[in-house]
């Protein structure tokens, strides 16, 4: 399986894609739909985003049992215009319907300099990164930002789950540096982080997660059974509401924007409804309509190397811009292989028996 480290194994990016391309041909997915959602899902594990590659898979096996998402979606754009659209997902994954708003969001900024596309009817998307990142790659300012079906976080003093994680991704190009890659959970936490800590037996901090009654809590385990986070901040003293308040811009351009449905107010109109209709935002900008003499990226590149030349606290811990941590994990693990602790490992090997797909994380 490759090296053991901490009782994790190392598999190669391109086995742990077979892996996964094996599950959903089992599963039916047809072949034009498994390769972007394939990649999509690798490009989270190979840049260390563990919470959202082949980690969500027992979470898609739950969600196709329960008849929450088909792996036959009919992915089409319903609305079209020079600058904007709308691409409905056909109640399937997320992956592959957000992977065809991107590019349709990158043909319109090349053409009139800003394209917006959502998606509705469609459910969880992988990395919110990953798709600002395409943007970027192709010379454009990126803007990713989705929904999340259930409710997992507590609006700023409150005890009740409102709306999901909530994840802005923001990408630019620079000429010399990797793209600045900004991708954060509008959560104090993403809820894939307790799953994380609870796989490790390990607590988590305090001010992640709360109890029933709105109190913190420190185990993973009762963390992932209530499932109420707290907004980014946590606290109102240490800035709470201000994530609350990112939470509901995030909800709005992905959900109401698009035509699809804020969760709360779905599960009440419509108790046991089926259809998560989980909706995401894109919005792409070509910065030459701004800045035809091309400086945008040089100036990106003297701000980038201007923070990383902030002189640091801790001279063992310099300062970063946001997607360093992630192109370092991508560096290594596109060599290493992606980590795949015991228990991941052992989910994805029942998965793969439960839909009759052959377990390929041994080969080699």
């Amino acid at each position: 399986m490759g090296l053991e480290v901490d009782g994790s194994i190392f598999v190669p990016v391109e086995r742990l894609g077979r892996q996964l391309t094996a599950i959903y041909q089992a599963w039916g997915m047809p072949a034009a739909l498994i390769t972007p959602t394939v990649d999509i899902m690798l490009a989270a594990d190979t840049s260390g985003i563990d919470s959202h590659g082949a980690s969500m898979m027992f979470l898609y096996e739950r969600l196709r049992e329960a008849g929450n998402i088909t792996m036959t979606p009919r992915i089409e754009v319903i609305h079209d215009t020079p600058v904007a659209a709308v691409v409905d997902g056909g109640q399937g994954l997320g992956h592959a319907p957000s992977v065809r708003a991107t590019h349709l969001a990158i043909d319109k900024a090349k053409a009139l300099g800003v394209g917006i596309v959502t998606v509705r009817n469609s459910n969880h998307y992988g990395a919110a990164g990953a798709y600002a990142l395409m943007m970027a790659k192709a010379g454009l300012i990126g803007v990713s930002m989705t929904a999340v079906a259930k409710p997992t976080v507590v609006p700023q003093a409150g005890k009740v789950a409102m709306f999901g994680t909530n994840p802005i991704a923001f990408a630019a190009p620079a000429r010399r540096n990797p793209p600045f890659l900004l991708d954060m959970a509008t959560s104090t936490v993403a809820l894939g982080k307790l799953t994380i800590s609870a796989r490790a037996g390990v607590s988590v901090p305090e001010g992640w997660a709360l109890d029933a009654d709105g109190q913190p809590v420190t185990d993973p385990n009762i963390g992932l059974l209530h499932r109420l986070l707290t907004p980014l901040g946590a606290t109102r003293l240490m800035g709470g509401h201000k994530g609350y308040g990112l939470a509901i811009m995030v909800e709005i351009l992905s959900t109401t924007l698009a035509g699809s449905a804020f969760g709360v107010l779905r599960e009440a109109n419509q108790p046991g409804a089926q259809n998560l209709d989980v909706g995401h935002f894109f919005l792409a900008i070509d910065p030459s309509t701004l800045r035809p003499d091309g400086g945008f990226e040089d100036d990106l590149d003297a701000m980038i190397d201007a923070l990383r030349a902030t002189p640091p606290v801790d001279p063992a811990i310099p300062v970063q811009v946001a997607g360093d941590p992630e192109y370092r994990a991508a560096a290594r693990r596109s060599v290493e292989g992606i980590p795949i602790p015991p228990l991941l490992a052992g989910e994805l090997a029942a998965i793969a028996e439960r839909a009759g797909a052959p377990f390929l994380l041994n080969d080699g």
